[in-house]
């Protein structure tokens, strides 16, 4: 009887322990297998999408439609010689500011040698005044040397780069949502990369599209003025006139050349009659003889 119980006994503390070991190794298996917790998921959630969202007043690709507007560069070069250097970029300068545009560099040089004056300002003025710009400032030159202007259309570029934003922000989103819904470490560390990544493009593009806009709204124009200082002005004055007397008399020349050759029947016939005139007076006074 003693020997039953004390299996019995046995028995039972055997049982007792193997459901304590099994206990513990659901508990284990348990901490394996759990999902991160919710408040991890939140944090990094968060701290990607607020990464992701753009500022509050800015029109992102995904909230608009892309613009199919026109979109026009223009930008050139102006030199042209000024009299009174000062008076003149007092002039462009104010002309800007009634316009919206604005001088983004200047340079001044000074040649020692001879005492010339140079100005170099490189400007932005608003698209639409830049023919009035430019318009008042070829009026207002005394002397024109060189004016290039180039236009370009950039409708294509600015489409194709938005069409580019627009999908990569689209992309952004379906990743944001899988952020959401993502439950185990691995996911979220793999989401958050690809996120990085993706937000990488997105500022590069958006920089470009940023710039692209920038020159279209604002025209670039290097302007280059200068002054001759009276001496050369004088030198070169006398110099000009010169070559415009040779060049002047050659046309002379040339003209009374072209005019005697297409008079030539004329010629021939005034020759002619003169000739048939002689022949005729000396065969007369040798009748006579």
């Amino acid at each position: 009887m003693k020997i039953c119980i004390v299996s019995f006994a046995l028995l039972l503390i055997l049982s007792a322990c193997e459901h304590k070991s099994q206990t513990e190794k659901a508990k284990i298996a348990n901490v394996e297998l759990m999902a991160p917790s919710p408040g991890y998921r939140n944090r990094a959630s968060d701290k990607m999408m607020a990464k992701a969202a753009p500022p509050d007043d800015s029109k992102t690709a995904v909230d608009q439609a892309i613009d199919n507007a026109k979109k026009i560069v223009k930008e050139g070069e102006i030199r042209f010689e000024a009299k009174d250097l000062k008076a003149a970029r007092d002039k462009i300068v104010a002309s800007l500011k009634n316009l919206g545009g604005y001088v983004g560099e200047e340079n001044e040089t000074n040649n020692g040698d001879n005492n010339r004056r140079e100005y170099d300002l490189k400007i932005r003025v608003p698209s639409k005044n830049f023919d009035r710009f430019l318009d008042a400032l070829s009026s207002n030159a005394d002397h024109i040397d060189a004016k290039n202007i180039r236009v370009k259309d950039v409708t294509t570029e600015f489409i194709d780069i938005s069409t580019q934003l627009k999908n990569k922000q689209l992309l952004e989103n379906r990743y944001l949502e899988l952020l959401k819904r993502a439950t185990k470490t691995s996911d979220l560390l793999e989401i958050e990369d690809k996120l990085e990544s993706i937000r990488t493009d997105i500022e590069t593009t958006q920089g470009q599209l940023n710039y692209l806009n920038s020159q279209v709204a604002f025209s670039s124009l290097d302007i280059t003025f200068y002054n001759i200082p009276t001496a050369e002005r004088a030198d070169e004055q006398f110099t000009t006139k010169f070559k415009n007397a040779i060049s002047e008399g050659w046309g002379i020349l040339k003209t009374l050349f072209f005019d005697t050759i297409m008079l030539w029947p004329i010629i021939f016939i005034g020759f002619a009659g003169v000739w048939v005139y002689r022949s005729r007076k000396k065969k007369r006074g040798n009748e006579k003889e």
